[in-house]
């Protein structure tokens, strides 16, 4: 098993964390970007936090419904008795796990454009309306919830 973790140069980083990573999970190989790099890559992590920001929205929606469909619950009980930390992090990892290759490749295209073949976008299905489906959940729940709300865009492509 190998791993690559790609690191800006943000003086928060821990210094000796490469060091630290080798003695104990020496598969791990740590590169840090050169400095002023962030206004290149920005663009690129905006496009995936925006995909995984609407897939755990989507996701938070889909649990709250489950639980809260044909039952008296009210949200204010869905988050009070229904919803802890443990359930947030259970979101959150399916919500990384659905972000599509296709999203990661279509960033990495942006950044590294040798690195990604053309054939990765041909012939490829289009994904889910994601905002479209959120908003559907919040409104059956009672909510008055827009594309905009979710990340989508009115009249445009939600995705």
């Amino acid at each position: 098993m190998k791993g690559l973790l790609v690191m800006d140069n943000a003086p928060a980083h821990p210094p000796g964390l490469e060091d630290e990573l080798m003695d104990e999970f020496s598969f791990i190989n740590v590169k840090f970007l050169l400095p002023n790099t962030t206004p290149l890559i920005q663009p690129m992590v905006q496009q995936v936090i925006s995909n995984f920001k609407k897939l755990y929205t989507k996701a938070l929606f889909q649990r709250c419904f489950e639980v809260t469909s044909d039952t008296e619950l009210t949200l204010r009980e869905f988050w009070k008795n229904h919803f802890n930390i443990l359930h947030c992090l259970h979101l959150i990892d399916k919500a990384w796990r659905d972000v599509s290759h296709r999203t990661m490749k279509s960033a990495w295209k942006k950044l590294w454009p040798d690195a990604v073949p053309e054939r990765v976008f041909e012939d490829v299905e289009e994904e889910a309306p994601i905002a479209e489906d959120s908003v559907s959940l919040g409104k059956s729940m009672g909510l008055e919830v827009s594309h905009d709300d979710v990340g989508g865009v009115s009249g445009g492509p939600r995705d």
